[in-house]
């Protein structure tokens, strides 16, 4: 399952040795909960491997700043504490799937 990323848990994950993937989302977001379930069978599938988790923007506007988030969703991908992709808007498994690969 994917993880709740928010003001008190994201600088230790950057910290951490695995990359990070931060899905910007919001409730009443109608393309957020069609990737949802994909973001979700990511995460179980390469837990240990990739920290995926979901960032409620409406509750996290300081992250949301950092990563200067217009739209929803997006999804960054950072490795080392540094963003290397992002992809903006509802987009594939696939699509996703093989920016993640990329991070390992």
């Amino acid at each position: 399952m994917a993880m709740e990323i928010n003001n008190n848990n994201l600088a230790d994950l950057l910290a951490g040795d695995q990359p990070v993937v931060i899905d910007f989302w919001a409730t009443w977001c109608g393309p957020c909960r069609t990737i949802a379930p994909i973001v979700e069978k990511l995460a179980a599938e390469y837990e240990g491997k990739v920290v995926i988790g979901k960032c409620d923007v409406e509750e996290n506007d300081d992250i949301t700043m950092k990563y200067g988030v217009r739209n929803i969703p997006t999804i960054i991908f950072v490795k080392g504490g540094q963003v290397v992709d992002k992809q903006v808007g509802a987009c594939s498994e696939a699509a996703l799937r093989e920016k993640i690969e990329k991070l390992l």
